[in-house]
């Protein structure tokens, strides 16, 4: 089949593309809540079934939390072999009220299709399987082995694949990670991701008296965990957007000059990329534009604070607790276990006298650079290039992917990050979306990506 034939059959098929999008999507394969275990197997099971649907040989692969699914075509002799890495779980979907739909009944607005998983990743890694698999059921056969391997706890930090992944590393050996689990630079001008930060997050739990308190009989004579909360959260960062743990920045890598140069060269308005996100003017570490500070340079976000009364009307107390949920964003270079050691002796300075506090890191990773001169980035460029009739541009990504630095360890892999997404479309967020043009565009850059990855040979 010719590549004009191809890109015909996918158009043809477009309207089952969709459909069977809208039938993963409905599926709340929410892997942080216990209580959605059987949905998640639910939608391993479902993609396990496309697989077997198109002739691909599949397991279903247990794990000690959620299963992955691992699918891969026929070797081809003297080609290159490319692992396709995603996920199929999904975010929480809270506050459940901002929804201007259900996030788990998928509807199309204004050329957008509306759920939870839309664009992180279920929409986007469907890409790289409708592309693989209409290929195989219209008797096309592919220029090179291409192997699936679909996880369902990305969300929850990828822990049961980064310790199976040395025991997988013959069965996943490849030239070539491809992912897409990130975004276009903007609308219009589709981007390869050569670098991820990487990730520390944390919960820290304050108690102070045995049980909560009348603020009037007690207030002014015990320290209020909610205020001492308050004190040492906002010790960490300065209002310059500095972070303050000691030796926080000692192993940052910075920006080239060329790098700073190519991003500022980037079409971006910085006025309109406030407006489209909802904030009267952008903040962050002094000395950088926004698209540095969100790409390569390492950060510090509150994401959840919980003490004291949270009911209707008011309960003048002293809380008995409070807590933080917190997050660093890191660059390549940094240590996850080192911010800890740092995180904890800041803590230790800066803890106002009369609270206990507890400490419990949860997952980390280290950021990742991908090599922008590799045979494979060029390949690329022509397949996204050609699908999206516009030249990518490089550029970097401020989310983490926690597996990919531990793919390039050991399977010793080149990695292409290939995302289809926009930066408005709320991944993580109330209305995540992802824009039905670009995931049909996604496909038709998947397929001619395997015919370019075809025309180079497998190394040595």
């Amino acid at each position: 089949m010719s590549t004009n034939s191809l890109l015909e059959s996918l158009e043809k098929n477009a309207p089952r593309h969709l459909e069977e999008l809208i039938q993963w999507l409905r599926i709340p394969s929410v892997s942080s809540d216990s209580t959605h275990k059987d949905d998640v197997i639910e939608a391993a099971t479902w993609l396990a079934d496309k697989f077997r649907g198109a002739g691909l040989a599949v397991e279903i692969l247990p794990t000690e939390g959620h299963p992955m699914v691992l699918a891969e075509t026929p070797p081809v002799d003297g080609a290159p072999v490319v692992v396709v890495y995603g996920h199929y779980d999904v975010q929480p979907v809270e506050p459940l009220d901002q929804w201007i739909t259900g996030p788990f009944e998928p509807t199309v607005r204004q050329g957008n299709l509306y759920a939870r998983g839309a664009t992180d990743d279920k929409g986007q890694v469907l890409t790289h399987v409708q592309s693989v698999c209409d290929a195989l059921a219209e008797g096309r056969p592919l220029p090179i082995q291409i192997k699936f391997l679909i996880e369902g706890e990305e969300e929850v930090g990828s822990e049961n694949l980064e310790r199976m992944l040395p025991d997988l590393a013959e069965r996943m050996a490849c030239d070539c990670v491809v992912i897409s689990d990130s975004g276009q630079y903007s609308d219009g001008q589709p981007a390869i991701t050569y670098g991820l930060r990487g990730i520390a997050t944390y919960e820290l739990k304050i108690d102070g008296p045995s049980q909560d308190l009348h603020s009037g009989s007690f207030g002014g004579a015990v320290m209020n965990p909610a205020i001492a909360l308050s004190h040492v959260l906002s010790s960490i960062v300065d209002s310059n957007g500095r972070i303050q743990l000691p030796g926080y920045y000692d192993d940052v890598v910075e920006l080239s000059d060329q790098e700073r140069k190519a991003w500022q060269a980037l079409p971006i308005d910085e006025a309109a990329f406030a407006k489209s996100i909802g904030v009267d003017e952008l903040f962050g570490e002094s000395g950088f534009t926004a698209d540095e500070r969100r790409w390569a340079r390492p950060t510090f976000d509150v994401n959840g604070i919980t003490a004291g009364h949270q009911g209707e009307g008011v309960k003048t107390i002293i809380p008995a607790t409070a807590s933080a949920k917190f997050s660093f964003r890191l660059v390549p270079n940094q240590d996850p276990k080192k911010v800890t050691a740092s995180l904890e002796t800041h803590l230790a300075q800066h803890m106002p006298p009369g609270v206990r506090y507890t400490l419990t890191p949860d997952h980390g990773a280290p950021g990742m650079l991908a090599d922008t001169q590799s045979r494979f980035m060029a390949a690329a460029n022509h397949a996204i290039e050609a699908a999206f009739g516009k030249k990518p541009v490089l550029i970097r990504e401020g989310g983490s992917i926690p597996i990919v630095t531990r793919f390039q360890e050991v399977l010793q892999c080149d990695c292409l990050l290939l995302g289809w997404g926009l930066s408005d479309d709320n991944a993580h967020s109330p209305n995540e979306k992802f824009r039905i043009a670009d995931y049909h565009r996604g496909i038709r850059a998947s397929a001619l990506l395997w015919d370019e990855l075809g025309k180079l040979k497998s190394a040595p």
